[in-house]
């Protein structure tokens, strides 16, 4: 199985560069993962296609204002940062920018209140740093920080919050969870009110989402670890749903990854956390969920494999030749797909 083999074409104007002012009224492509049939909807039509008693599984990692620019002590030179995990205490595992200027020792001043000391070099412009700061870090990072929009992202984001999910809680990601950026309190709780749970758990992106594909050879690919957890309340939802035979959908490939890999280590839903670089692409035999919402992902990216391994490459490359036909809006803040039983 080549990379090559997941690459579309994909007009560069259909990238989407600003969010829709109403969230659920982007578009939304309906893909039969058997028949490979589509539909053209809109996000808030998603409601239509969930029945009583299953179970929608949504990520309520919280994106960090981590990109910080600081002043190179020794030299002056301009140093940006993108706080990808916080390892232990307030040292981090951060991407550099030229990190061929940062050794271990180094130390790189923000403000008056924030500094980081290199303390670690590792390979493909990661580097560890200690962080040093009076007050409180994530209050200091809401100040001077900005959110780490991907680099296909040129405009400048107005509103913050628009790269966070509604339900957006625990802190930790470097990058938004961008299947759940569609839902609005509102549709959540039609959703509710219809008789569907709705469940949370947390992964918080990391590396793995700013890194392509570089191998020719997909098996040959290593992600990067990412945390995860689950509390005994979801897995017991999840558990019942199984036993029952009601579906699980998921919301997005970070949702999807955590409970395919707490089923393929539990045999069950079971309340744990821990770290998981479980690569899925086609061949691999879905354990936990039966559908999922997601949004369109870059050619030769692991979530494109993902998601052909779910409906079958085929069906995702007709789905994706149709969407730019139909002038769907790419990527983060663009529009949405279903992959349906």
């Amino acid at each position: 199985m080549r990379t090559d083999d997941f690459d579309y074409y994909l007009p560069e104007e259909l990238i989407a560069q600003t969010p829709l002012e109403k969230r659920d009224e982007s578009r939304l492509l309906i893909l039969d993962k058997n028949t490979g049939n589509i539909e053209h909807k809109h996000f808030y039509d998603i409601i239509d296609y969930l029945n009583k008693d299953d179970v929608l599984v949504i990520n309520d990692s919280k994106v960090i204002p981590a990109r910080i620019i600081g002043i190179k002590e020794e030299t002056g030179a301009v140093i940006e940062i993108l706080m990808l995990k916080n390892k232990v205490d307030d040292e981090w595992e951060c991407l550099c920018k030229p990190a061929k200027r940062v050794s271990v020792g180094t130390t790189i001043k923000f403000s008056n209140r924030l500094s980081a000391i290199c303390i670690d070099v590792k390979d493909e412009g990661i580097r560890y740093f200690k962080f040093i700061y009076n007050g409180i870090l994530m209050e200091i990072l809401d100040e001077l920080g900005e959110m780490p929009l991907p680099p296909y992202i040129h405009e400048k984001l107005k509103d913050k919050d628009r790269y966070q999910t509604v339900y957006a809680k625990n802190i930790g990601s470097a990058a938004a969870p961008t299947a759940g950026l569609h839902f609005t309190n509102e549709l959540l709780d039609k959703i509710k009110e219809k008789g569907i749970k709705v469940v949370s758990i947390t992964l918080h992106v990391g590396l793995g989402t700013f890194r392509p594909v570089n191998v020719e050879d997909v098996t040959k690919h290593k992600m990067h670890s990412e945390f995860y957890s689950m509390s005994k309340e979801v897995a017991e939802v999840l558990n019942n749903a199984k036993t029952n035979g009601n579906k699980i959908i998921s919301v997005g490939t970070t949702s999807t990854r955590t409970l395919e890999t707490i089923y393929t280590k539990y045999n069950t839903f079971t309340e744990c956390s821990g770290y998981t670089d479980i690569f899925i692409y086609p061949g691999y035999k879905f354990k936990a969920i039966n559908s999922l919402i997601t949004n369109f992902h870059l050619p030769k990216s692991t979530l494109i494999m993902l998601v052909s391994a779910l409906a079958g490459k085929e069906n995702i490359m007709n789905a994706y030749k149709i969407a730019v036909e139909n002038k769907y809006r790419f990527f983060s803040f663009g529009d949405a797909m279903f992959i349906k039983e």
